[in-house]
């Protein structure tokens, strides 16, 4: 496609501060996007990822001059101020107007935000939501639990206090939907599930995908590995938090003499308790912020296998990176990691409750030949699902133009 006929599509997403996988992933799938459409990226939190990705690829980024920051102190979380603190931030953002009225479509990708938009979205302008999961702050407790699964406060009066809130959010749905030309897409089939179930919409499904210059199958060119003891590890990826599993990922542990290698971090806290519980289980943990993908996949490569005990995760990005990487995956059975692992064959689904299954499992990912099998299956699981940037690209394009 010829640079002057591709249509001009705008792509929008509030916040990139958390750097979680719904960023990262649409971060990953940009150049693509750009590669078919004459992308403008719009967003009132910018990250430096986001910035380097737009500026090596001749994307137009357009961001206030200030960020906007969410705050989650309790009165601003019940009073719902980021829904216009974030429509004030969009408002602000110079060169959005112009963007729009150029623009055949918008791709709108939720999160922390991102909504808000849609007050200033003029009624021609077609909308493509990507909607990752709805808010689950708003309808589930599992935010508002300490790492350790305690409630933070009562948990019956939070949800009373939340139903402004999520009358709100309600409400900004329901306008898109009343909009010409409306399409969500979710990241996975259970997703869809939760879409209908919050909002009552059908949804179809955009599945996120992997790329595999970022996650090579090839080690020869990995930095070094940054775990820095020498015992066996696996690897959990996330913000250390109860919807993380991240608590229940130590405790599971015990016994193993494996250790935690946490990326992701997350607030002190969270993380003392971390400590505190992992010395009584006697499990080694080692927490890294947020890596950078090289040293990301030297860690995966390195690991017994990738842990995950996430609650009701949408998608999950770590399956799909493992598969790539050709580590061992092994996952609660829920949610969204349903769609990409086949349990037996390309690595585990487990009960969350059945801890000596997970110990088996782990054992089963310290064999060569079943690390070897899970990895080919795994890739061609990829290959099968088509989790390709391009492929990302594709779907947007054909929702849109075909």
């Amino acid at each position: 496609m010829t640079e002057a006929s591709r249509p001009r599509l705008l792509v929008a997403k509030g916040s990139f501060d958390s750097m979680g996988g719904g960023e990262r992933d649409l971060i990953r799938v940009l150049p693509a996007i750009n590669r078919l459409f004459e992308v403008t990226m719009a967003t009132i939190q910018p990250s430096p990822e986001l910035e380097e990705v737009c500026s090596e690829n001749g994307i137009a980024l357009i961001h206030p001059e200030s960020k906007w920051e969410l705050s989650t102190d309790p009165i601003s979380v019940v009073l719902d101020s980021g829904r216009g603190t974030a429509s004030k931030a969009w408002a602000s953002c110079s060169g959005l107007d112009d963007a729009m009225a150029s623009a055949m479509a918008i791709h709108l990708v939720s999160g922390d935000g991102s909504l808000p938009i849609l007050d200033h979205v003029p009624p021609g302008l077609r909308v493509h939501l990507h909607l990752l999961e709805p808010h689950r702050g708003l309808y589930e407790e599992i935010l508002h639990r300490r790492v350790d699964g305690s409630p933070r406060r009562n948990l019956a009066l939070t949800k009373v206090a939340l139903s402004r809130a999520r009358r709100r959010d309600q409400s900004l749905m329901m306008s898109l939907m009343s909009r010409q030309g409306a399409i969500v897409s979710c990241n996975s089939i259970f997703s869809t599930q939760r879409a209908h179930e919050v909002y009552g919409i059908e949804a179809g499904v955009l599945w996120p995908c992997v790329d595999i210059e970022e996650f090579p199958e090839d080690s020869s060119k990995d930095p070094e590995n940054p775990y820095p003891e020498n015992d066996e590890y696996v690897v959990s990826v996330g913000r250390a938090s109860y919807a993380k599993g991240t608590w229940e990922t130590i405790s599971m542990l015990s016994g193993t003499g494996l250790s935690l290698a946490h990326v992701g971090g997350g607030d002190e806290p969270s993380l003392e308790m971390l400590r505190t519980h992992a010395g009584t289980c006697g499990v080694g943990l080692w927490v890294a912020p947020r890596l950078p993908s090289p040293e990301l996949v030297s860690l995966m490569r390195g690991a017994r296998a990738i842990v995950s005990m996430a609650h009701k995760e949408s998608f999950g990005l770590n399956p799909i990176e493992s598969f790539a990487v050709g580590a061992p995956p092994l996952f609660v059975d829920e949610g969204g990691f349903r769609d990409t692992i086949v349990d037996g064959e390309n690595g585990r689904l487990l009960d969350r409750e059945d801890i000596a299954s997970w110990h088996s499992a782990l054992e089963q990912a310290s064999d060569s030949n079943t690390r070897e099998g899970w990895a080919t299956r795994g890739r061609e699981r990829i290959s099968e699902l088509d989790l390709t940037p391009d492929a990302h690209a594709r779907r947007i394009w054909d929702l849109l133009c075909g």
